[in-house]
């Protein structure tokens, strides 16, 4: 029996041992390198344009000198990753094929490509960037993903797209011109962070998705900066969106989220109207249940917080409401508290006062009084809004606090902005 373990561990010492270095300098070479190579082995492009589409079925290390391009001309996707444990770094990828329907990629994970390794890497194309399914734990890192800002956002390709995938990790690159940066679905455990994205639909797109977290990325000039749609348990958290048109954060029938210390200003639509309903939202609560929202900033947007079609059994508190259009939008018939052991929310608008020193407002700020309500559900009648006699409603309604109406209340309002943070762990409903 020791006999066949020491002649198991001497042969498994000798295939290290094989593992060799290739280097290749034009399309021909890099081809029989890729049909040669085996499992450990390192092939090194020198700088030069390798024409064609390529496929990796071994688990090598694939390694760009500097300049080092695969160029597909335009048809299909550049590399095909077929093997477990492949590294691809340091490449200039360009010119792949456009057909999302066959999955045109720069990069195409194809199922059991599982903890891969995609880093430093320049693609620049019209199809997808990195499109994967059927995998683990593939690692997508400090790559620079580029689309084409002339086709039609959503018939561009997504940067990175993830579909039954577990635990992938998607760290330090930047995103402008493709569909959405990133875009997971039935997707588990994925992390997320320190991402740049610009000029394209959403930052990140979550859909079926569970146990995932994101956090320090940077959307700018997007539609929308993270849609949470039919997921549950996302730690989001520490995340900026800024001159989105749509949303800053979207929860779409998403339950059990921690929504934490993430910025969302300057959402404006200037084609839209709060009344009509697709004006630019901080963040836009549809359907989204029992998620735990807190030490965000909404501010300086068409609509700081929207809420919409049950959305109501949320927990809010600790939140910087500021100088939105529209602070709060809420239609619906149920009465909300937006505070939580004692501690509301800060609200730029507030006028009451705090005469006991305890950092909490005297009287409970209703964001919305009744004729709000009255003009969202009448948008027709938005032409009185500024008559006098529906201003001096609106003063009544102030003076006497009006209760058993619908609508949203922070009985505990702040009266400065809590700078202190409510801690990065997830949290436990």
């Amino acid at each position: 029996m020791w006999r066949c373990l020491l002649l198991g561990w001497l042969c498994s010492l000798s295939l290290v041992g094989l593992a060799q270095e290739f280097k290749v300098t034009d399309t021909a070479t890099l081809t029989q390198a890729l049909t040669r190579a085996q499992d450990g082995d390192t092939i090194v492009l020198a700088t030069a344009v390798y024409e064609g589409n390529f496929t990796v079925s071994r688990a090598i290390h694939l390694k760009g000198e500097a300049g080092a391009t695969l160029d597909t001309l335009r048809q299909g996707s550049a590399l095909t990753i077929a093997a477990p444990k492949v590294i691809v770094e340091g490449l200039n990828i360009r010119h792949w094929g456009r057909d999302l329907y066959y999955h045109d990629a720069g990069i195409l994970l194809q199922s059991g490509a599982d903890e891969v390794l995609i880093k430093g890497n320049r693609l620049v194309g019209d199809g997808f960037g990195i499109y994967g399914e059927q995998l683990n734990a593939p690692r997508i890192m400090q790559n620079s993903i580029s689309g084409n800002g002339a086709i039609y956002v959503l018939d561009r390709g997504d940067g990175v797209f993830l579909k039954h995938v577990s635990a992938p990790q998607v760290q330090d690159n930047h995103f402008i011109f493709v569909r959405d940066g990133v875009y997971l679905e039935s997707v588990t455990d994925s992390q997320i962070h320190h991402n740049q994205f610009a000029k394209l639909q959403y930052g990140i797109h979550y859909m079926y998705t569970r146990g995932d977290e994101a956090s320090n990325n940077q959307a700018i000039s997007v539609d929308g900066g993270y849609a949470l749609m039919n997921s549950q348990h996302i730690f989001l958290h520490h995340n900026k969106v800024s001159q989105a048109r749509d949303f800053g954060i979207l929860l779409n029938i998403t339950n059990d989220a921690h929504i934490q210390a993430n910025i969302a200003t300057e959402v404006v639509n200037p084609q839209g109207s709060v009344e009509l309903g697709n004006e630019g939202k901080g963040i836009f609560i549809y359907a989204a249940q029992n998620n735990r929202i807190e030490a965000n900033e909404f501010s300086h947007s068409d609509t700081g917080i929207s809420m919409a079609m049950g959305g109501e059994a949320n927990r809010l508190w600790h939140n910087r409401i500021v100088a939105n259009q529209t602070q709060v939008k809420y239609v619906g018939e149920a009465q909300l508290e937006w505070s939580y052991q004692g501690q509301g929310n800060y609200w730029s608008e507030y006028q009451g006062w705090d005469s006991n020193g305890d950092g909490l407002g005297d009287i409970a700020h209703r964001p919305n009084d009744s004729l709000d309500k009255l003009f969202w559900l009448y948008p027709e009648a938005k032409l009185l809004m500024e008559s006098p006699v529906v201003l001096l409603l609106r003063w009544v309604e102030r003076q006497f606090q009006p209760t058993g109406v619908s609508g949203v209340s922070d009985s505990f309002p702040l009266m400065g902005w809590k700078t202190e943070e409510m801690g990065n762990e997830p949290f436990q409903q």
